[in-house]
C-alpha cells in the first residue's frame, strides 16, 4: 500500500535562521542578542497563556468528585 506524502508526519520547520556572525560588530552583535532575548520573553508569554487556557480546559472537564 503507497502512503501519500500528505500522509507522512511532517518535518519540524527550522523556526531560526541564525545570520552569520563573523561580519558582525560588537554592537551588531549586542543588538542581536536584544532581539533574541525579546523573542524569549514574547514566546515565553504565548507559553504562560496556552498553558493557562490548558489548566482551564482541563478543571472545567474535571469529572466530578475527583
Amino acid at each position: 500500500m503507497i502512503i501519500p506524502d500528505e500522509d507522512l508526519p511532517k518535518k519540524p520547520k527550522n523556526l531560526l535562521s541564525p545570520p552569520p556572525l563573523d561580519m558582525l560588530g560588537v554592537a551588531e552583535l549586542q543588538a542581536y542578542i536584544s532581539a533574541l532575548q525579546a523573542e524569549i520573553v514574547r514566546v515565553q508569554a504565548v507559553i504562560t497563556a496556552k498553558d493557562a487556557h490548558k489548566a482551564a480546559a482541563a478543571a472545567f472537564f474535571k469529572t466530578p468528585g475527583a
